[in-house]
């Protein structure tokens, strides 16, 4: 159905991946959506990290400073008049807390660092998890194995598990952005989370402190290709849709680890572990690349989400800070 001003928008509420945002479907509706999340997220007090109110504003309303700057410091979100910033602004309503820690450790690395040419481990990863992330609440073995690709035990043995044990919630505006024209390599980064069936309110307190403590670099983010979820895509009945090798990919050497054991959470947390992660050694100094890591990074600043098309090497070549001020 066509939404509120953007009269060339069709989405499929019907969509598992969007039941999360099906309550807010009347607000979309509106002439003016902004408006109307906008007046949303004060009901249900939907702020930054630091308290300020957020609030979905006009594009422009950065100026010069950097996207993620400027709604750490104010609270407003520029917001263009397409898809990909409409499913950013419902986001920020179904997942407040996460997408408040997201832009708490983004606007930490900006004060420190500023924009630069590249993002650096920290800054790639949360991008990717914001743009094209998907969470999941599952078991811890489960997570062990979507790390290490073992699809036979995801989809095959323990298939059943999914919506009942396992439950996938889409995250990132621009995976579900992509989602309206789904294609069979459509592929999340996931936040796996040890958490028993969550609801989409549980999951959002445990994935925000996930973010708030833990390390963060692309090698350390597992894969998903969304479309294998059962569930999500009626081919994927037919075991043979996971024999596609070009789209559920085998691990090339060992799983990436990070060898510390406590995260301090002090503002900095687990920068050094990120760095070795990402293969960089102090000051963002270029090391051999870990064994084994194909790990999806750089994508540019209103990031793509990562595909089955084509292998990105963000952590060999990052990608140019390219207009800051929108992500």
């Amino acid at each position: 159905m066509a939404v509120g001003g953007l009269t060339d928008l069709v989405i499929d509420w019907r969509s598992p991946w969007l039941a999360p945002l099906r309550e807010l479907r009347t607000l979309v509706e509106r002439a003016d959506w902004r408006e109307a999340l906008s007046a949303e997220a004060r009901d249900r007090g939907v702020a930054t990290a630091t308290g300020m109110p957020i609030e979905f504003v006009a594009a422009g309303d950065a100026g010069a400073a950097a996207y993620e700057a400027h709604i750490a410091a104010t609270g407003r979100v520029p917001s263009r008049d397409n898809a990909h910033d409409l499913f950013n602004a419902l986001i920020w309503l179904a997942f407040p807390r996460t997408k408040a820690a997201l832009n708490a450790r983004q606007g930490r690395e900006l004060a420190r660092d500023g924009v630069g040419a590249t993002r650096g481990p920290v800054r790639d990863a949360a991008t990717l998890i914001d743009e094209s992330g998907l969470l999941l609440a599952a078991g811890e073995e489960t997570c062990a194995a979507l790390m290490r690709r073992d699809w036979p035990f995801l989809f095959a043995t323990q298939r059943w598990r999914w919506g009942r044990d396992w439950t996938p919630f889409a995250f990132g505006h621009a995976l579900i952005d992509k989602l309206r024209a789904p294609y069979k390599g459509l592929t999340a980064v996931v936040v796996c989370l040890p958490e028993a069936a969550a609801t989409a309110t549980q999951i959002d307190r445990a994935a925000a402190q996930w973010v708030r403590d833990a390390p963060l670099a692309p090698p350390l983010l597992s894969h998903l290709p969304v479309l294998g979820i059962p569930g999500w895509w009626p081919a994927n009945e037919d075991s043979a849709f996971y024999a596609d090798a070009a789209v559920f990919r085998h691990r090339r050497g060992p799983v990436p680890h990070v060898d510390v054991d406590v995260i301090s959470g002090d503002g900095g947390e687990g920068a050094a572990a990120s760095a070795r992660a990402a293969g960089r050694g102090p000051g963002g100094a270029a090391l051999a690349e870990p064994a084994g890591s194909d790990g999806n990074g750089g994508a540019d600043d209103r990031g793509a989400a990562p595909d089955g098309r084509r292998e990105c090497r963000g952590q060999r070549r990052a990608a140019p800070a390219l207009a800051q001020r929108r992500r």
